[in-house]
C-alpha cells in the first residue's frame, strides 16, 4: 500500500496520489508493513509519531521524499508579529500555550557533555533559516559585539534574549536584526521536541529517505 502526502493540498484527502494526505502524520496512522508513504515537496511543520514499524527487513514501512531534499520536516514554527522595541531589537510575545508540555525556551541545555559556561535553552530562534545568537541578558541584545570564534564573524552580532512574563503566561523573545524587519523576513522558532521519532518503544524496521529534518 502506498500513501501520498502534499503539505500544500487544499483539503486532506484518502491519501491517494490524486487525493493526498495533508499531513505525514495522517499517513503514518494509516501505515502497514512493507508500505510506502511518498511524501511530495514541502514544509511539514509537524511531529510524525508513527504508532506502527514494519515486521522485518523484507516488510519495513518506508517514508520517502518523491524529490530528495525537497520534503522538509520541521519542528519549528513561524512567529507572530514582531514589536520595534529599541533600535534593531524587537520583542515578540508568545502565548505559552503554543508549546503545550515543552517550552523550549525554559528548558535549559543540560548533560555531562555539556561544558559551556553561559546557560542556554533547547530553543533556538532562526533568521531565514540560519540560527541566532542566545545571550544571557537583554543589554547584550541591545549592545551586541562580535564573537570572535564563530566561524561567521558578521553574523555574530544577531543576538536574542528569552524570559518569561508569568502574569500573562508569555514567552518574550527579544532579538537583534541587525537592520532586518522580522516581519518581512522569514523568523521562526522552535515548538516541537522532536520531527520524527515513535513515542513508544518496539516500533522498528522504519526507513527514513531523502528528506531534510532540522
Amino acid at each position: 500500500m502506498e500513501y501520498f502526502v502534499l503539505s500544500t493540498a487544499l483539503r486532506s484527502g484518502d491519501g491517494s496520489r490524486n487525493h493526498p494526505f495533508r499531513t505525514i502524520g495522517e499517513a503514518a496512522a494509516c501505515a502497514v508493513p512493507g508500505g510506502v508513504i511518498s511524501v511530495l515537496p514541502g514544509v511539514y511543520r509537524e511531529e510524525v509519531d508513527p504508532a506502527v514499524g514494519g515486521t522485518d527487513d523484507r516488510h519495513r514501512i518506508t517514508y520517502r521524499s518523491l524529490e530528495k531534499g525537497k520534503a522538509i520536516i520541521t519542528g519549528a514554527e513561524k512567529t507572530g508579529r514582531w514589536e520595534h522595541y529599541e533600535g534593531d531589537t524587537y520583542l515578540a510575545h508568545i502565548s505559552n500555550g503554543v508549546f503545550g508540555d515543552y517550552n523550549p525556551y525554559t528548558t535549559p541545555v543540560k548533560g555531562d557533555w555539556y561544558f559551556a559556561t553561559q546557560p542556554v535553552h533547547t530553543g533556538e530562534l532562526y533568521l531565514n533559516g540560519k540560527a541566532m545568537y542566545e545571550v544571557p541578558s537583554l543589554d547584550e541584545v541591545l549592545h551586541p559585539v562580535f564573537y570572535e570564534e564563530s566561524w561567521d564573524v558578521p553574523f555574530t552580532k544577531h543576538k536574542w534574549y528569552t524570559c518569561q512574563d508569568g502574569q500573562k503566561d508569555e514567552t518574550l523573545i527579544y532579538a537583534n536584526f541587525q537592520g532586518a524587519d522580522p516581519n518581512k523576513e522569514n523568523v521562526e522558532i522552535n515548538v516541537r521536541r522532536r520531527c520524527f521519532f515513535p513515542s513508544k518503544e518496539g516500533i522498528s524496521y522504519i526507513t527514513l529517505s531523502g528528506f531534510v529534518i532540522r
